[in-house]
């Protein structure tokens, strides 16, 4: 391996610290914590796009984080067609069925806010236009 790669790794893991410390700040939560949420956000997201979008989105995720949002994924299962706030809430909920998250709407605002932060403003703009109403609720607007 050589120099260049190794330091790209390393930045790429820097990076994907560096995202969930502001979502553990955030939220006042262990890192342990804020990267489940952060997974599990991302992971309720990507089913809740189209596959351009889901891919848009994806190619501005640090390396690492991108990784985690496609882990798991099944093609053939996206996007989902009920995409209801509920749904998506609910989704969300049973990533923490051994660990309740007391306000899963501030919880998931807060991964909006943090992709917000890290993101584009037009992918952002483009990912929020393509959700439910009741869903986009939950994301900041600038």
């Amino acid at each position: 391996m050589n120099h260049t790669t190794v330091s790209g790794f390393t930045q790429a893991a820097q990076q994907a610290q560096q995202w969930v410390n502001e979502l553990a700040d955030d939220l006042d939560w262990d890192e342990r914590r804020a990267y489940r949420l952060l997974r599990s956000v991302l992971h309720a997201l990507r089913d809740w796009l189209s596959p351009e979008e889901m891919t848009d989105l994806s190619a501005q995720l640090p390396m690492l984080i991108r990784g985690a949002y496609f882990e798991g994924w099944k093609p053939g299962d996206a996007p989902v067609w009920e995409r209801k706030k509920q749904d998506f809430v609910t989704r969300v909920e049973g990533d923490f069925a051994d660990d309740m998250l007391y306000n899963t709407d501030a919880a998931i605002a807060a991964v909006f806010r943090l992709l917000d932060r890290h993101i584009s403003q037009g992918e952002i703009v483009q990912v929020r236009n393509s959700m439910k109403k009741s869903l986009r609720q939950l994301w900041p607007v600038h």
